[in-house]
Formats: C-alpha cells, structure tokens, sequence
C-alpha cells in the first residue's frame, strides 16, 4: 500500500492506461486534481483549451485517430454540459473518451442547495451518454474504478465512459493500492460454428456484398482478403471509409453500393450498424445477410440476419478467411461488372462537378497518410461519396450524430494524438465559429493543423432546402461572417484566402510545409444539391414492372 489523495491515485492510474495528454479546463471544484497534476506534466501534459467543448472534441478527435482511449477533464455542471455534445458524438462514433468531472462536496451531492455548478443529477446524465459511469469517493477505490472505466472502455464495442469526484475527495488522502497493470479487454472468442456457416453461405453466393463500419476499422487486411476472394465489392458508409483503400477496385461508396444493394444475394456486414439498408433500401427473403459486430444487441436491432456473429472483427474476419477456401466458387465477370456500376455512379454524380474539384485539390494536397476531418457542410456531404480515403483513421466523421461544429477542435485533438501526421480540417462558415476560439489553443501550443473554411455566408443545406421545399421562404439562415484572414491572424495564426479550386490546393500544400496552424478562407458560392446521391431511396423488394 503506499499512502496518497485522490487525485494522485487517478493520475497515476491514467499514467499505467497509457494516458499521456489531459484536454483540460481547470476550475475550483478541480483544484485539488490539478495541484496533483502538477508533480506529474513530465509524464501527462495538460492541454487547456478555451472552452469545455473544446476539451471533449479534442478528446474525441485523439481517439478516433488512434482507435486508443483519451481523456479530458472539467468542472461539473455547466462545464461538463458544455462537453455533452462531443461526449454524444463520442457514443456514436464508438470512441474510447473518458469524461473526468469534479463535484460539489460530497456530503452535499444531491440536496439541491443551490451550490456552485450544482445539477439535480450530473451521474444520472453521464449514464444516459456512456457506456459506463460511477463517481469516485475515496482514494482507495480509485485505482480499481478507474481501471475497471478503462476496462470496460476497451472492451467489446469501445464508447465512452465517464467518472465524477467531489472537490473535498480529490485532496483526500488514503491508503491505496496502486494499480497494478493497464486494463484489459474481455476476451471476445471466435464462434467457430457460425463462421463455418457463413463461409458456406458466402462462399456459395453468386453476388455477394461486403459493407463495412467503424468496427472494422481494425481488419482492413482481412476485409481485403476476404473481398478479393469473393470478387465482392467493398461499401464504407462515413465510419468505414479507410477500412480498405479507397482506391482498391473493389471499394465503393453509397451511390454505387446502392446498386449492389439492390441485386446482392447475400451481404456481409462487419461492425455496422446497417442503419441505411436496412432502414431506407430494404431487404427481401432473397437478400441473405451475416453480421459481425462485438455488441450483441446490434445484431438484431432492426431486422434478425441470417447469421449473427458477436466477436472482434480482426478475429472473426481472419477465421472467416481461413474457413471460405473449400467453399468458395468463382464469379466470372464480377470484377467487370463492379467496375461498371462504379464507372455510372461516377458519371451519374457529374452534378457534383464544383464540389469534385474542391475535392480533388484536397486529396491531392493531402499526403496519402493524412487525415481529413469532415464537417456538415456542403464539401463534407460531397466527401461522404467522393472523396478516397486511402488507410484506416484517416477520415473523420461525427457519424449519425452529424455534429454541427464539432470539426476544428476535433481536428486539433487528432493533430496532438498524431503530431507527425498531416491533419486537414474542412469545414462551413456556420460551423467553423462553434469551435473557432481554439484557434487560441493552437497558437499557444503550436498544434499544426491545417483548416480550411469554405465561407458561402450561409447556413448552406438549411437554406436550399427552404429554397427548393418551402417556395423561397428564407428564414434565419444568412450569416454575418467576421474577415477570416484577419481573425485568424488575430490569434496568431498564418491565414490566407485561397479562390478557386487549384488556389486552395497550394495553399493546403503550403499549410502543411509550413509544419504551423494555419487557417484558410476559400469563398465558394451556393452548390449544387448533394443529397439525391447520399440519401438514397428503397430498392428492395424491387419495383413492381
């Protein structure tokens, strides 16, 4: 046992888990946590942001471009409600983030007094956006509560999971047990009988389909193998962009996916949630499907497949490779035939062509191992079906949340977590300015993003859709926008204006060379309508004729 607060004993717990950057902003019910931080910044640095939200998105943005668990840190109340945007995002996008937050006294928690930063609940709202939550009472339970967060953080599908302690613990001395290893994850064993099932079933299919997700992150190798096995082409929704290169004959986006929906005989889908096929394409009794997800309850959440498969992904895909051999056939034409309905997917998004430019000016500014951040806007709808991703993190996306905002200061977090990776951060004028104040964050700690601001001076989808679906009723969507250059460079930060689609390509390249923040304002007018090509109509069971 060795004799220590708190507050000591979470940080050295989080040192043993591999936490080695805190995304912080401090406050009194905190104090006593940072005054034990600060004998530890040679092991975990403290990076302060200038709003809470700002914590959470860099949190948000480390994890998801290293698949490993990060961490931030607030004040109860409104400065971890100030979080919950980014901690809802972090539930959807299945990222390892652990919400660190001070209480009020202990002894007070719960009588509604009145104090200082006082909610009704603050553990009951924490269960309803994690994973996994619980508040910390004394030094001696805290390294087990925080290696058993991490453990269920890791474990199975990752989310996020949080942990609240009172101003008046943090400080408290105890006798402790320090923790004795990093968390482990549960194993997850490889159910032999149902891959053997599923590699018959595919391996007797005639048109098969693969659709990836974010849980396939980590067997893109084994994603590959099994597709060119089976001559099946690959689709990545906005999580599984990456899962295998974007530039493989077999990868393909939504609007040639849909076409694959449509006559596949069985699907393969692997650590998705299938939410767009199986709620907006549909299925048939002539559509077999398999799923490989770690968390049960997808499985069977919206429809039951034919096959369901809980376990890792990189574990289940590699039996399943191993198992299809002595039942696979061969599919003559099939390769032809992916690269047909590719080539007409591309030529039937020709509509898209402003938006195609800006994108191939980023993809080829952006070197092969860099990462994208999107945003909602109109460059990142466009991005969701062409734009090539070409490995694994290197496009990220706030999934079904669609968080408004969330992209500069996610794209800050990712920048930190991979400081020798080249980061570019694509957003709106709407949504640059929610997180836009980290600009000072980057300055003051030299954080080399590269972002760019596509400015139309309005909240761009909104305003169409009023246009196009509410006879031209325009209501509180036009923006007053500051000079972007000049308030970049009022942080400290190299900003341009770059017009055009071949400006904004040097101007990325020169970003980048610079190895600085920097910040870049490309006026674009209205674009055309994305979403005839994102959101796509039913095509099972097949229109009567």
């Amino acid at each position: 046992m060795e004799r220590m607060t708190a507050a000591q004993a979470v940080i050295a717990t989080l040192e043993k888990n591999g936490i080695d950057t805190l995304f912080v902003l401090p406050g009194v019910q905190n104090d006593g946590f940072f005054d034990a931080l600060y004998d530890r910044t040679n092991a975990i640095r403290p990076i302060h942001a200038r709003h809470e939200q700002g914590c959470a998105y860099m949190a948000l943005g480390a994890a998801l471009a290293t698949g490993k668990p990060a961490a931030y840190v607030v004040v109860p109340g409104p400065g971890f409600l100030n979080t919950t945007a980014a901690l809802s995002t972090a539930y959807a996008c299945n990222a390892p983030v652990l919400a660190l937050v001070g209480q009020i006294q202990q002894s007070l928690i719960g009588r509604n007094i009145g104090l200082l930063h006082e909610l009704p609940d603050q553990l009951a709202i924490m269960r309803g956006l994690t994973k996994h939550a619980a508040r910390i009472t004394s030094a001696a339970e805290a390294p087990g509560m925080v290696t058993d967060a991490f453990r269920r953080m890791i474990s199975g599908r990752k989310r996020p999971v949080a942990l609240e302690c009172a101003m008046d613990v943090w400080g408290k001395p105890g006798a402790v047990v320090p923790a004795a290893h990093a968390a482990v994850a549960d194993a997850m064993p490889v159910d032999e009988d149902a891959i053997e099932r599923a590699a018959k079933l595919l391996g007797n299919a005639k048109r098969p389909l693969i659709v990836v997700g974010g849980g396939a992150m980590d067997a893109g190798a084994s994603v590959t193998a099994l597709a060119e096995a089976l001559s099946a082409p690959v689709l990545a929704m906005r999580m599984g962009h990456g899962v295998i290169d974007g530039r493989h004959a077999l990868a393909v986006t939504a609007p040639a996916g849909h076409r694959f929906w449509a006559e596949a005989d069985v699907v393969l889908a692997v650590g998705t949630r299938l939410q767009a096929q199986l709620l907006n394409w549909g299925v048939d009794p002539d559509l077999k499907i398999v799923r490989i997800d770690a968390d049960s309850e997808e499985l069977d959440r919206q429809s039951k497949p034919e096959i369901g498969i809980v376990g890792d992904a990189a574990a289940c895909l590699r039996a399943l490779v191993d198992r299809l051999g002595k039942h696979n056939t061969t599919r003559a034409g099939r390769l032809d035939r992916v690269a047909e309905i590719k080539a007409e997917a591309r030529a039937r998004m020709s509509s898209l062509a402003p938006q195609i430019a800006y994108l191939e000016a980023i993809r080829a500014a952006l070197p092969e191992d860099g990462i994208l951040v999107d945003e909602l806007t109109q460059m990142g709808y466009a991005a969701r079906v062409l734009f090539p991703t070409y490995g694994p993190r290197r496009f990220l996306t706030p999934g079904y949340q669609g968080t408004l905002g969330w992209g500069y200061a996610t794209a800050l977090g990712a920048k930190v977590a991979r400081p020798d990776t080249p980061v570019l951060s694509i957003n709106g004028d709407g949504g640059f300015l929610f997180t836009a104040n980290e600009m000072a964050t980057s300055a003051q700690r030299g954080i080399a993003t590269v972002s760019v601001v596509f400015s139309d001076g309005a909240f761009g989808n909104v305003k169409r859709i009023q246009q196009l679906n509410y006879n031209d009723r325009v209501i509180a969507t036009d923006l007053r926008n500051p000079d972007f250059v000049k308030f970049g460079e009022s942080f400290g930060v190299e900003s341009v204006r770059a017009e055009g689609p071949e400006a904004l390509r040097k101007a990325i390249e020169r970003g980048f060379a610079s190895g600085k923040p920097m910040l870049i304002d490309s006026p674009v007018p209205a674009f055309p309508d994305p979403w005839k090509h994102v959101a796509l109509p039913r095509v099972r069971p097949p229109a009567r004729t």
